[in-house]
């Protein structure tokens, strides 16, 4: 599993810096995604990084402030800045199997989900 990290409330264009770290087993071949679900929506895909780290996808909401990173130990990252009340959610990171063959961009194709971590912008 996948547990994510660092969350809080924070002021409209504030930031955050949130952790994603592996229990039970390691992610090294793997693409990570962070995702989100506000109240009352579906959960929706924020960001992908590839096994390597070479690679990195953004939801266009997000393009431009959020920046993904990982580290060699598997632990994720996700820097947000200049965010937004449409930012509030609970963000979750998880990861796709390696015999998953659809697209990172939809939260299907991700599996090993933990907790996650609740982000509110006040206004």
């Amino acid at each position: 599993q996948l547990q994510a990290y660092g969350g809080g409330l924070v002021q409209v264009g504030g930031s955050l810096r949130l952790s994603c770290t592996p229990s039970g087993r390691t992610f090294n071949n793997n693409i990570m995604g962070w995702l989100r679900q506000a109240p009352g929506q579906e959960r929706e895909f924020v960001s992908a990084i590839t096994a390597s780290g070479g690679s990195t996808f953004y939801a266009d909401s997000v393009k431009g402030r959020f920046t993904v990173s990982r580290d060699t130990k598997n632990t994720m990252y996700l820097q947000m800045d200049s965010l937004k009340p449409e930012d509030t959610a609970v963000y979750y990171c998880a990861a796709i199997p390696s015999y998953i063959s659809g697209s990172l961009y939809s939260p299907d194709s991700y599996e090993y989900w933990g907790q996650g971590t609740q982000v509110t912008v006040s206004s």
